[in-house]
């Protein structure tokens, strides 16, 4: 078989962890943050597990786990 490819857009957004999960950075993260809650601005820098849903979906597009 031959070589599958890394999406690298994918491969920016997502990391997996040594025991397998896949994780992300929620969403709005840095536009107009200051007028944001200081509770809310914390919890941007938080890493969170991927919704079971797309982890197929995303496991495909980093096939070798790219960390």
């Amino acid at each position: 078989m031959p070589k599958l490819k890394t999406h690298k857009g994918a491969a920016s957004r997502f990391h997996v962890t040594g025991s397998g999960k896949i994780m992300r950075v929620k969403g709005p993260k840095s536009h107009l943050r200051l007028h944001k809650a200081k509770r809310v601005r914390r919890q941007f820098d938080e890493t969170i597990e991927l919704s079971p849903r797309d982890r197929k979906r995303i496991s495909r597009l980093i096939p070798y786990g790219v960390k």
